[in-house]
């Protein structure tokens, strides 16, 4: 397998500005919609480069979603983007009735997810998003790694009919995936081969989950690790194919250890092949105000934490 290295830290929400650019320039049919967020979600090209298909919607988050399932009749794409905690539970109640239910091809893109929004508290760091999303029949689920990929699943998801919620984050982090890895909805991507233990991550965790893997190395512990982008529909098969080798796993997200990654995949083993799992993720809090690396540190989402539970998780094969 090949080795991935950071090739300089930035923040994912710029992968998604950058995202937007592109298909501002590519599909005449995307639009953008924004809740008085423009600067923080870098649609600052998008509304440059595109006025008559940029609309700031102002701080009216469950008027946004609205407009945006409105606008899908006429066949537009519309993408909508403010922060995670006002893109899914300030407006819960309209996208489940306006987007979900109604099957409209809205694209609900949220910044500033989990911890790593940092100093603004416990109020905007939402770690309950993607149980949320994840519930809404036909809602497509991604949760992407660094700037590349963020870029790439936005611009994917043009091409994806059907609503579907993004999620990417605030801080910079190592942007590791290569700028040409193709992006396809509902693919794992194997970063690492390994036969004593399976970690899958997502989001900010997958660059962690490859650390622990080098760590572990060096201690005799062989590691697979899977980028798992896609939360739903998730790749049962990539997850089977690594179990059938390690026959543990560990599962590991910047989320809330109910609803989000570890349950999704708790499910596939109660179904399909029970093995041993241990969790690296937010055990059922709400977060608080600190730095991201603080946060990190202290709720125990990082490579240490990983290491830990694969070494907890082989003993119990």
């Amino acid at each position: 397998m090949k080795k991935y290295t950071n090739t300089g830290s930035k923040d994912t929400r710029s992968g998604f500005g950058a995202g937007m650019t592109e298909l501002g320039q590519k599909n005449e049919n995307v639009v953008a919609l924004c809740a008085d967020l423009i600067g923080s979600l870098k649609f600052d090209d998008f509304k440059k480069n595109h006025p008559e298909r940029f609309f700031q919607i102002g701080i009216a988050e469950a008027n946004m979603i609205g407009i945006a399932a409105g606008l899908t009749i006429g066949g537009k794409i519309p993408f909508t983007g403010t922060f995670a905690s006002f893109s899914t539970g300030r407006v819960y109640d309209q996208i489940r009735q306006s987007v979900a239910y109604s099957e409209k091809n809205v694209k609900i893109c949220a910044s500033h997810a989990g911890l790593t929004l940092g100093e603004d508290g416990a109020t905007h760091q939402i770690l309950e998003d993607i149980g949320l999303m994840k519930m809404l029949p036909g809602m497509t689920v991604i949760n992407t790694c660094d700037y590349n990929q963020t870029k790439a699943a936005t611009i994917a998801l043009a091409d994806h009919h059907g609503p579907a919620y993004l999620r990417f984050g605030r801080p910079v982090v190592p942007n590791f995936m290569p700028a040409d890895e193709p992006f396809v909805i509902g693919k794992a991507i194997l970063l690492n081969e390994g036969t004593d233990v399976t970690i899958v991550a997502t989001g900010h965790l997958v660059w962690e989950a490859l650390v622990a893997a080098e760590a572990l190395e060096a201690k005799g512990i062989s590691a697979e690790v899977i980028n798992i982008h896609t939360i739903k529909p998730l790749d049962e098969e990539a997850i089977l194919k690594s179990l059938a080798k390690t026959k543990c796993i560990v599962t590991a997200e910047e989320h809330n250890i109910l609803g989000g990654l570890g349950e999704s995949v708790s499910r596939v083993l109660a179904l399909h092949h029970p093995a041993p799992q241990e969790f690296v993720a937010v055990n059922d809090s709400f977060g608080e105000s600190g730095t991201p690396e603080q946060l990190m540190e202290k709720y125990k989402l990082n490579n240490q934490a990983i290491v830990a539970a694969a070494e907890k998780v082989i003993k119990r094969k």
